[in-house]
């Protein structure tokens, strides 16, 4: 066997080291993330990892502070995987067809929505800003706006617990 140092996939030679040093880890302070997304009113969205700053190939991750009693309209996000985490406030989630199904998330739940699912997103809190972080299973901003929703009047509470738990006590 002869010496294949050279072209092995982890060889660390100087020009490899080089090349992590520019397209290796990155890290992104929380107070330069870029506000060129999305805008909603009542919302404000920032981008922390996309193509555009870091080369992300299949994922997108910023924040959003929805402003008391502000809320989307109804969409979705086609193919896309969204995941949002609850740093402060109280989200109220709306879903289904017709907004049949919500439910509520606080400071350290995750939020799942599913590819295709109509939904809202709503600040539960009459009086204080609500936080999240988004992550999104693609760098497009996919989003497919429902106007022809007719909502349902008073919707069903899912809770988000798993099946071997049972729901509050009311």
């Amino acid at each position: 066997m002869g010496d294949h140092s050279g072209d092995h996939p982890h060889d660390h030679s100087h020009d490899h080291a080089e090349r992590w040093k520019h397209d290796g880890v990155r890290v992104i302070k929380g107070d330069k993330l870029d506000a060129n997304t999305a805008q909603t009113p009542g919302m404000f969205r920032q981008a922390a990892i996309n193509h555009a700053r870091v080369g992300a190939q299949k994922i997108w991750a910023g924040t959003v502070t929805i402003q008391p009693n502000a809320k989307t309209g109804v969409h979705h996000h086609g193919e896309l995987e969204s995941v949002i985490y609850v740093v402060r406030g109280r989200a109220r989630m709306r879903w289904g067809d017709r907004l049949e199904y919500v439910a509520e998330a606080e400071a350290g739940d995750f939020i799942f929505v599913p590819p295709y699912v109509p939904h809202q997103e709503i600040n539960a809190d009459p009086d204080q800003p609500l936080d999240c972080v988004l992550v999104r299973s693609d760098n497009e901003a996919v989003v497919v706006n429902i106007t022809d929703v007719d909502p349902v009047e008073k919707p069903e509470e899912v809770y988000w617990v798993d099946p071997i738990h049972k729901a509050p006590e009311a």
